[in-house]
């Protein structure tokens, strides 16, 4: 196998995981028709090649690295690419969607006979001289795609079909992204309550970790609250609609919709994050 490898598409962590895929010997391509002058740059700091869709189409593995809203359209739009070929490239989806939604994407690309692999990616982008996060891979062809723990990949297989690596993103997602959606609902009512300090004092003397937690994550989500959003629908989707919990994750959905707006707009609560963050800071100092 040679080392083509298309990434769709050049955002945040797609760039930076092209970034170490060049920096082991591969050849990136991307999509660029459309862009801003922003990802161009990041696309091009990322040493990724603009290509157009028969190039792409050409590479021996077509990474998937959207927003989960956008998933199902990219495989649409793969799939009519990849139908004409004679030589099939691997598909892998490495998108925050749920089982139903993986399962669809694969009969998606089945129909143009390309192989596919379910893909989850549980970490930050990868940084010069970094780790890698964890690719997550399941389905029968999850072995096709080795070739990326040569090329700098922490991948990791998940024993099962199609889904199991999805079922374990959401699952991890549902915790983490939870947690960060709880802390954050409950520091801006103590905050707009003036519990704000009472609270963080309690919080260091018997739940440490989670203080600790919250003072790296409330900043941190302000400028991602916006790409969350669907993945929380994602996750309520996975549980399913009779699920008693699925309703909790539609309701992050909904609080992650009000922080992306605010953080556009007058950033009242997203100061809020930032004051309670820092006075955990400085209180240890």
């Amino acid at each position: 196998m040679s080392k083509t490898i298309a990434i769709l598409a050049p955002g945040a962590m797609g760039s930076a995981v092209a970034r170490r895929l060049g920096e082991n010997g591969a050849r990136v391509l991307t999509s660029l028709k459309g862009r801003s002058e922003a990802t161009l740059k990041r696309a091009a700091d990322a040493g990724m090649i603009g290509a157009e869709d028969d190039a792409i189409a050409e590479a021996d593995i077509i990474l998937s690295i959207v927003p989960p809203g956008e998933a199902v359209a990219l495989a649409e739009r793969l799939a009519a690419l990849i139908v004409r070929r004679a030589k099939k490239p691997v598909v892998v989806d490495c998108n925050a969607v749920n089982v139903d939604t993986v399962q669809r994407i694969e009969e998606i690309i089945g129909s143009a006979q390309a192989p596919f692999v379910d893909g989850g990616i549980i970490g930050f982008p990868p940084q010069r001289g970094g780790k890698s996060p964890a690719f997550y891979m399941s389905g029968e062809h999850a072995g096709e795609v080795a070739v990326l723990k040569d090329l700098g990949l922490d991948v990791r297989i998940v024993e099962g079909p199609v889904g199991a690596a999805s079922a374990l993103k959401m699952s991890y997602a549902g915790i983490v992204k939870g947690l960060a959606g709880i802390g954050s609902a409950m520091v801006i009512a103590a905050t707009k309550a003036g519990a704000a300090d009472a609270l963080r004092d309690e919080l260091a003397l018997s739940q440490p970790a989670i203080l600790a937690r919250l003072e790296v994550a409330l900043p941190d989500m302000i400028p991602k609250a916006y790409r969350w959003v669907a993945e929380m629908r994602e996750i309520s989707g996975f549980l399913g609609d009779d699920h008693p919990a699925s309703q909790i994750y539609e309701g992050f959905a909904r609080w992650f919709e009000h922080l992306a707006e605010d953080a556009n707009g007058e950033a009242v609560d997203a100061e809020l994050m930032k004051a309670f963050a820092a006075s955990v800071a400085q209180k240890k100092t």
